[in-house]
């Protein structure tokens, strides 16, 4: 299979989803990283007209927005299936990717992990401790909701890997940087262990933050 190629901010959550789901179907692709504060520049904004990333670029096609790339992977890479085949279980895999985009990262991981871990280390400022108070009550509702679609299931559509698993790893992986994680992770433990699951998994471990700014080195 013709290489995936990858543009990305090293370290980006969404960027790592991508890096998992190309993991878990170990098909070659490489990095092209990308600075975070070129992203408003015209070379960026030709591949993506809303100034974002991940980027694919994959034969002649180039795609953005995460979820339309984690199915495109999962749709030419077709082994192992990461789509459930069972209908309500791909509607609720379909939920929990928008409960990520919308409610996870919008209005908790875009600013308890910003301020926590991107602002200090890509950018040199302190944590606004008033943003991070701000969220915590939103984010308390979005940990309860995900943990109560967990349920005991070892992963969010039952015992298989799912595109909801690989999209939403990495977000919660960069909130567990944070003090905030263990008032969050208050009652909801399934979480939790689900967290320690997936960063056991071969895909996590190839793509954390140390392993994909090596990767952006060597471009």
């Amino acid at each position: 299979m013709n290489e995936f190629v990858v543009h990305s901010i090293p370290g980006s959550p969404f960027g790592r989803a991508v890096f998992v789901a190309l993991e878990e179907k170990s098909v070659p692709y490489r990095l092209v990283p990308v600075a975070p504060g070129s992203m408003r520049q015209p070379e960026h904004l030709a591949l993506h007209p809303f100034g974002r990333v991940p980027i694919l670029a994959h034969e002649d096609l180039r795609l953005y927005e995460t979820q339309a790339i984690l199915r495109y992977i999962d749709r030419v890479a077709s082994h192992p299936s990461l789509t459930p085949r069972n209908a309500r279980l791909a509607a609720k895999m379909d939920q929990l990717m928008n409960i990520n985009d919308w409610y996870l990262f919008h209005g908790v991981g875009n600013v308890i992990a910003f301020q926590r871990v991107v602002a200090p280390r890509l950018l040199g400022l302190p944590a606004d401790e008033a943003a991070i108070a701000a969220v915590i009550p939103t984010a308390k509702v979005v940990f309860s909701e995900l943990s109560r679609q967990l349920g005991q299931n070892s992963y969010f559509t039952g015992d298989s890997l799912s595109l909801a698993d690989i999209l939403l790893a990495p977000q919660l992986d960069f909130v567990k940087e944070t003090p905030e994680w263990q008032l969050l992770i208050e009652g909801n433990t399934n979480l939790r262990d689900w967290l320690d699951r997936m960063n056991g998994r071969a895909s996590m471990r190839a793509t954390t933050w140390e392993r994909i700014a090596d990767m952006a080195k060597a471009a």
